[in-house]
């Protein structure tokens, strides 16, 4: 398996691992992210961190999901890394649950497909 591939399947996999965390601390519903500074405070680092992966993916791995607006999520991120007092908590909640689920979706895409490749290519 080359570098770049292995590398791509790990930050998918943690990827999708931040994006679980993100559902299990607010159980997909508003009250809880609003209700809880704690749940807010996890939540915007797994954000960070999601970003933060997504912008270490290969090039050849994002344009096979060309529909991702990836410079918009490293651009999220640098809003929440250096935003501080200015994050807008109804935004990440809307991130949390509009942008989410879809940016899941593609993860788990490339992440099968490069599963199936790197199957292929050891048979």
């Amino acid at each position: 398996m080359k570098a770049e591939t292995r590398s791509d399947r790990l930050l998918l996999e943690y990827i999708l691992f931040c994006i679980g965390r993100i559902r299990d601390y607010t159980g997909l519903n508003r009250d809880t992210f609003f209700g809880s500074p704690l749940v807010q405070d996890a939540v915007m680092r797994n954000l960070q961190t999601v970003a933060e992966s997504t912008q270490r993916l290969s090039d050849k791995a994002k344009s096979s999901e060309s529909g991702v607006p990836w410079r918009s999520i490293a651009g999220f991120r640098n809003v929440l890394t250096h935003g501080y007092m200015q994050v807008d908590l109804e935004v990440v909640w809307s991130v949390v649950e509009k942008d989410l689920p879809t940016l899941a979706s593609a993860v788990e895409r490339l992440h099968q497909s490069i599963h199936a490749d790197s199957a292929c290519s050891r048979s």
